[in-house]
């Protein structure tokens, strides 16, 4: 079996949901016997590499444009995913499925995973929030399988595209933590252990971290800091200006990433909070409960669907409600959780989408 796969960035070690999936999932499929490619965007590659854990990867130039990167990298992947012979062609996310109807016509078995209505994101205009629509229909119309992260999303493909066969619900996962100490990264940022709050995602305006910074003023820190993990693909007015008030307002800022010193972060945080108003179902947040973290979160859907305390969430935009959930946190001693992360294994999720494969290969 011959698997290619496109609509995301790339792997290993490139920001981003999709990518932080695709990074898990692929090397177990490729473990499974699977002759597995991945196509990655050459501006984003951070590592030269043919190959990373059993995956092959192939880099094709794309222009680093939010409008137009997407649909031009999907379309060359495409045309190499038949020059290579694949059997199948995993497409992830709704802009990149836009292309599902071209790779049926090259003669070749689509498989699409649904991440989340990308359209509902706060950077998108009116012409590309209805390109993102016109994506997931073709996805929902015309994959010979679809592959849903949440029942949120599950529940969207039936209501909007009475699509209710082949539809198959697998969650997003995490991996083990990794738990561990880095004294020396943490004086870098003028941190101590338990004592500070942990945001971590992309500086895009649906995550809300300006709610954030804004809700961490309002408390009585009593020493705690803010730290957020994380930057943007592309530097704009959003992304500049909630950097100027974070540094404004005396919040650590620590750039993209990953490893030990991400590793380290996670597990000394006080808590983790995700204030978004948009999400698929949030790796970020399913790898901060993995390191048994307190979590405060907004009340969408798809982070109500994980399950957790009431008082967890808040309702989502209210800056004061976020302000008096941080605090409670703060006033606590600092403490563990212990989350039930058995619907989020890698492993398990590898098996389920194998069997995807295998069915429709059949």
């Amino acid at each position: 079996m011959k698997v290619v796969v496109t609509g995301t960035r790339g792997i290993p070690d490139i920001m981003g949901g999709v990518e932080t999936h695709c990074e898990e999932l692929f090397p177990r499929i490729a473990g499974k016997g699977v002759d597995t490619t991945v196509i990655r965007r050459k501006g984003y590659v951070r590592h030269s590499l043919t190959e990373w854990k059993g995956v092959k990867l192939v880099d094709v130039d794309t222009p680093k444009k939010k409008s137009l990167e997407a649909i031009v990298h999907t379309f060359k992947a495409i045309n190499k995913a038949k020059e290579l012979g694949a059997d199948v062609v995993h497409i992830h996310a709704v802009g990149p499925a836009l292309l599902v109807p071209y790779a049926k016509c090259l003669g070749m078995k689509v498989v699409f995973t649904h991440h989340g209505p990308d359209y509902d994101r706060g950077k998108w205009g009116f012409v590309a929030r209805n390109v993102l629509k016109l994506g997931e229909r073709m996805g929902c119309k015309f994959a010979d399988e679809v592959i849903v992260i949440s029942e949120v999303i599950l529940d969207l493909v039936a209501r909007k595209y009475n699509r209710h066969e082949r539809v198959h619900l697998i969650y997003n996962g995490v991996p083990k933590p990794g738990m561990c100490d880095d004294p020396g990264y943490f004086e870098e940022l003028g941190i101590e252990e338990g004592k500070y709050i942990l945001g971590m995602c992309r500086f895009v305006p649906e995550k809300n971290l300006h709610h954030l910074v804004e809700a961490f003023k309002r408390t009585d820190a009593r020493g705690c800091k803010l730290v957020l993990a994380g930057d943007t693909d592309f530097e704009d007015a959003y992304s500049l200006g909630l950097k100027k008030m974070a540094r404004e307002a005396g919040v650590v800022l620590t750039g993209f990433v990953k490893g030990r010193k991400l590793h380290s972060l996670l597990t000394h945080a006080r808590c983790y909070c995700l204030p978004s108003s948009h999400e698929g179902l949030p790796i970020a947040l399913l790898e901060a409960m993995s390191y048994r973290l307190p979590v405060v979160v907004s009340d969408i859907p798809a982070n109500l669907e994980v399950g957790l305390p009431y008082d967890c969430y808040f309702p989502c935009g209210d800056v004061d409600a976020l302000a008096a959930r941080l605090q409670q946190v703060i006033d606590k001693e600092c403490h563990r959780v212990q989350y039930d992360m058995s619907l989020y294994d890698w492993d398990g999720i590898a098996g389920q989408v194998m069997r995807v494969y295998k069915d429709l290969l059949k």
